[in-house]
């Protein structure tokens, strides 16, 4: 191997000794630990040049090297392919999941399995209602005068909203209401729903244009307009675990994570559920999430992302592992949307 390569390898190995140890590498331990085949005098000099250029850095005076955000995205970009679960992992994955009673319970398991299998924050994503399908609208008689609107979608998705008429309508009506609904939104991805919807009012008769005027604009409103964001987060005390990896900044890690704004916009770069998006420290916009490293990709059914879910963690991360398992908790979340 040239002079590069061997300089990358004794990364690699810099980077997986920290990892595991959290001390720091000295050129020792490297030539006694990894089958690198030189010399101790050939790893300190390589050594000195990865931190000319930025890869490594020495914490104290006569200690060890560390990585640095530089080094870890060196390391990460070099990845060749991403570590497979075992088939006991993926059966074990499939198993828990699919267990699952409703999409609720697909989110709950789903972050709690990955902050299990990585020991890290994990954070899913509910379907987003922009890219949804309406599966049905039912329309339920609460009084005489007020209605709940239930939309379900493809992704099993539900949202329920109240409607008040401020007038009594009768079960014939009501009745004469869903089937319209169904009639316009049914099967519709929510931005065509909300285009038929619009229309509702000016084609119903006119003792139905002010009942359906009341519900149309609730459900354009509140279900199309402003598709709320929601999203499960899990295993939040496992940053505690190593407070060291935070240096007076868990306390920001921590309350960042509780903005659900900050978190959306770490799984924002999640576009693309064949693509797992890695970022290491100062490469996260928000300043409170510079000393992590966010993992992350899309789910979805068909070729289409339906939301993002990701790992937030230390920069000392075991990346291979925590890809493999954000590639495999995604891929079963969004065969089982698929089926449901």
């Amino acid at each position: 191997m040239n002079a590069d390569e061997r300089r990358f390898e004794v990364l690699r190995a810099i980077v997986a000794d920290y990892v595991s140890t959290h001390e720091p590498v000295g050129s020792k331990t490297l030539v006694e630990q990894h089958n690198l085949g030189v010399s101790s005098a050939t790893v300190r000099n390589d050594m000195a040049v990865l931190e000319e250029e930025g890869l490594i850095v020495q914490p104290h005076t006569s200690a060890g090297r560390i990585p640095t955000d530089q080094g870890y995205r060196l390391f990460v970009d070099r990845l060749h392919e991403i570590k497979p679960l075992t088939p006991a992992e993926r059966r074990a994955i499939q198993a828990f999941l699919e267990g699952a009673l409703d999409l609720d319970d697909v989110m709950r398991r789903s972050v709690r399995l990955l902050a299990q299998l990585t020991q890290q924050v994990a954070v899913v994503q509910y379907p987003t209602l922009a890219h949804s399908t309406v599966r049905h609208v039912e329309v339920v008689t609460i009084t005489p005068a007020r209605l709940m609107l239930v939309l379900i979608t493809d992704t099993g998705r539900v949202d329920q909203r109240m409607v008040d008429l401020g007038d009594v309508t009768s079960e014939e009506d009501v009745s004469r209401l869903r089937t319209v609904l169904n009639s316009a939104m049914a099967e519709k991805r929510l931005a065509d729903a909300s285009a038929s919807v619009a229309e509702l009012p000016e084609q119903a008769p006119p003792e139905l244009r002010d009942t359906m005027t009341r519900v149309c604009s609730v459900l354009i409103e509140t279900l199309v307009e402003q598709p709320e964001e929601r999203m499960v987060l899990g295993g939040t005390p496992n940053l505690t675990r190593n407070v060291a990896d935070f240096p007076g900044s868990l306390r920001q890690v921590l309350e960042a994570l509780e903005e659900q704004v900050v978190v959306l916009k770490l799984l924002a770069a999640a576009r693309d559920s064949d693509t797992i998006t890695v970022h290491i420290g100062m490469e996260n916009e928000a300043e409170e999430m510079q000393t992590t490293s966010v993992v992350s990709t899309g789910y979805g059914t068909h070729g289409m992302v339906l939301g993002g879910l990701g790992v937030v963690g230390p920069t000392r991360m075991d990346y291979p592992g925590t890809m493999a398992a954000v590639r495999a908790v995604a891929a079963y979340v969004g065969e089982i949307l698929a089926g449901r």
